[in-house]
């Protein structure tokens, strides 16, 4: 990025709703290699086109961090779904002291504003929206990582049912580190290989998981080369949505990755959602593969390749 102020986006803001400049510098958490909104310099952005995550604390943090970065006189152009936090973007932007002007387009509600002379009233959201350790998990979370202030219960389910694992094995999606918590546990496990999309999450994991076994890295699984081969196991909670939307293809790319990933005879530790059809893409790819449990929602299978 040159000194020069430029233009930032943060995530994807359909085409037919915002122009991005081609140079814009991309700042989502969710796209490996973007640096931080939060660690960006106050005042040294000319604009910003935001898609809104559809979270309320996760939203609000965003919103008045673009905010900040901007130069006086700087334009934010943000939107969000009218059903995933659009209608609520006006409020939001009259509670920070914006001045702005309001359109709605193909089931979206878009923002025109300015940055706010007085930032004061930005900081409750940043502070609302900042890592913290979370007391149920013990484990640091942030907004907007998934089940950042919970216990997932596919995971829970998951632990309950994992045997003792041994050898190099990797956590797929692996959040802020819960199911590695445990796997790294076991004595018998030599090397623990955690990736996830979510910057916020592989930071948080960075502070939950010290152990010299684990490596944490900022990446999308579904691309080749993120993963090791040869791995005695895998553990993973897939997602299964998208900018919101669900798409099971993301589940049926971790599995296949998976598969890829594994020496002959590996294991692959899976759950998952009841209604998500990963049964035949497992035994499509894998020389066996078993339910070991299905109970409060969710399924558990184990994989052999």
């Amino acid at each position: 990025m040159t000194q020069e102020a430029t233009t930032g986006v943060y995530g994807n803001p359909p085409a037919e709703l915002a122009d991005v400049p081609r140079d814009a510098v991309q700042f989502s958490p969710l796209l490996p290699g973007s640096p931080a909104l939060e660690r960006q310099a106050e005042g040294s952005l000319a604009a910003m086109v935001m898609l809104a995550p559809p979270g309320t604390i996760e939203r609000r943090h965003d919103i008045a961090q673009a905010l900040r970065v901007l130069q006086p006189g700087g334009q934010l152009t943000v939107m969000a779904p009218k059903d995933k936090g659009g209608s609520r973007l006006a409020k939001e932007l009259k509670a920070f002291g914006c001045e702005f002007e309001e359109t709605a387009l193909r089931h979206h509600r878009i923002c025109v504003s300015t940055r706010p002379t007085d930032l004061s009233a930005l900081q409750a959201a940043i502070d609302d929206g900042a890592p913290r350790q979370v007391e149920e998990t013990g484990l640091w979370s942030q907004p907007g990582v998934f089940s950042w202030n919970r216990v997932d219960p596919g995971s829970a389910l998951l632990l309950k049912h994992l045997p003792q694992l041994s050898g190099r094995g990797a956590d797929l999606g692996c959040g802020v580190g819960y199911l590695a918590r445990a796997v790294l546990a076991m004595p018998t496990v030599e090397a623990l290989h955690m990736v996830d999309i979510d910057r916020r999450a592989v930071e948080a994991a960075a502070k939950n998981i010290t152990d010299p076994r684990a490596s944490i890295h900022w990446a999308d699984v579904r691309k080749a080369g993120t993963i090791p081969e040869g791995l005695d196991f895998i553990v993973m909670n897939p997602p299964f949505h998208d900018g919101g939307a669900e798409d099971r293809s993301l589940g049926q790319s971790f599995v296949r990755r998976a598969a890829e990933s594994l020496r002959k005879g590996g294991r692959l530790w899976l759950t998952a959602n009841r209604h998500l059809p990963y049964e035949d893409h497992l035994k499509d790819l894998f020389a066996r593969a078993v339910l070991i449990v299905e109970a409060d929602g969710f399924k558990v299978y184990e994989a052999r390749k």
